[in-house]
């Protein structure tokens, strides 16, 4: 476990590199962008879905 760790740091120290701050700043705008999108997808199928087995249960019952 402490070797897993210890060659963990190291190749974080090593092998890893940070984009620069403007990289980022796009980066966390692509997906805020496109958690919106699809948060807004969920949500319109949830609401089909919901209308659809409204309108089954109403026919089904009636």
């Amino acid at each position: 476990m402490f070797t897993y760790i210890k060659e963990s740091v190291e190749e974080l120290r090593n092998n890893v590199t940070l984009p620069s701050r403007a990289e980022s700043s796009n980066l966390m705008v692509v997906v805020a962008v496109f958690s919106i999108l699809f948060a807004l997808a969920t949500w319109g199928v949830d609401t089909v879905f919901s209308k659809v087995i409204k309108a089954y249960f109403n026919y089904v019952l009636n």
